[in-house]
């Protein structure tokens, strides 16, 4: 039996990982959990699995959750998260959002567990840092991301040094089909509406802009030891084709599913065997002379590349996208800026000066810190490119 611990249970690949544990009560082991505000939630969650570790937000809820669960050890907070990456077990499943999942992981990995990855943000700020680390701790990164499964499966049993590039599919988001003028009106609830896909906030937003492929390119330069230039983007609205894989002799091997999230998961919480699982299987009859292809439309949609600009630059630039991007986001969720403004006052704060030195987690969270600070007041200061 597998013990996981699982950050960010109650969102949404914490919860349909838990549904994967459901299923499959014989293979797995619930032994810590971590929400940050739905408590009631996660009492349940505390009573269904009784795992031994749990970290939430506030001490406050650390305490009284400790009278109901008192054979549970809780850790708070960021330090929480750290501390609690720590403890022992086979898999750790990162489901948390935006770079607080980079010092967790940072941790699980140095402590010699292996790592189930749905948490982009650590490889875009982290992705030197975190693959040396996990190459000196012989520790594996099982990618969670379907287009980043969908990789590493097409990658099983060939080498490496006959890709000749990927291609990573995105939905295009609900917007797919708009020019730049027209993203000037784009409305909250129009922008949370994502065609194929169910997910949080923060993500969906990411779909919405195209920062979310952005963010995948990145992430597949690490996850998989890919050049930019050897990382492509495909339009593909239907989100049947997860992502591709072409060889040298041009052949393309591709993945290809249903867009469910539990796929993906189930895979990495059972590497490097398969789990069976009651979803629908594809019908190709049905959708097989529906499957459409579109180039990016970088004009309109310019988070996507200014992710390739911070990727072929190197250095701290894919640390201030991220943590611009994360503060813009937040700030539209919040109605203080317009959808289009993420992607205007993201080109500003990508042209400002930072420090360069991002060796260790510590300068890491540093520059984000910086780079945080320095997005607000654009914001503030209403500046646009």
């Amino acid at each position: 039996m597998k013990e996981i611990i699982i950050l960010g249970s109650t969102g949404s690949i914490g919860t349909q990982a838990l549904d994967i544990v459901d299923e499959n009560p014989e293979k797995f082991k619930v032994v810590g959990l971590s929400c940050k505000n739905r408590i009631e939630e996660l009492k349940k969650q505390i009573n269904k699995y009784m795992p031994k570790y749990v970290c939430v937000e506030r001490q406050e809820d650390a305490l009284e959750l400790k009278k109901e669960f008192s054979t549970v050890e809780f850790f708070v907070g960021s330090l929480g998260l750290f501390e609690m990456a720590s403890e022992k077990c086979d898999l750790l499943l990162n489901a948390l959002m935006g770079i607080s999942g980079l010092a967790p992981t940072y941790n699980a990995i140095n402590n010699g567990t292996d790592i189930a990855l749905a948490n982009k943000e650590t490889m875009v700020t982290g992705g030197q840092l975190i693959t040396d680390l996990a190459k000196e701790k012989n520790v594996n990164i099982l990618p969670v991301d379907s287009e980043h499964s969908a990789i590493f499966q097409c990658l099983m049993g060939n080498k490496k040094s006959s890709v000749k590039r990927l291609l990573i599919t995105a939905s295009g988001g609900p917007f797919r089909n708009m020019n730049l003028n027209e993203l000037e009106n784009v409305t909250l609830a129009q922008a949370l509406k994502h065609p194929n896909w169910s997910m949080g906030q923060k993500i969906t937003i990411d779909s919405a802009t195209m920062m979310n492929k952005g963010l995948e390119v990145i992430e597949a330069k690490w996850l998989f030891d890919m050049e930019a230039d050897k990382i492509d983007v495909l339009v593909h609205p239907e989100s049947i084709v997860h992502s591709m894989v072409e060889y040298e002799d041009t052949s393309i091997i591709a993945q290809l599913g249903f867009p469910d999230m539990r796929i993906p998961i189930g895979l990495a919480l059972n590497y490097p065997n398969r789990l069976n699982y009651s979803g629908e299987s594809l019908d190709f009859i049905k959708v097989g002379s529906n499957l459409h292809f579109e180039k990016p439309k970088l004009d309109v949609f310019k988070p996507l590349g200014l992710a390739y600009d911070a990727l072929k630059a190197g250095g701290n630039k894919s640390v201030v996208l991220n943590g611009a991007n994360e503060v813009l986001v937040s700030a539209f969720l919040n109605g203080n800026i317009r959808f289009i403004d993420i992607q205007n006052f993201l080109i500003k704060v990508m042209d400002m000066d930072f420090d360069n030195k991002i060796n260790t987690l510590e300068e890491i969270l540093a520059l984000d810190s910086e780079v945080r600070a320095k997005t607000i007041e654009v914001i503030n200061r209403g500046e646009k490119c």
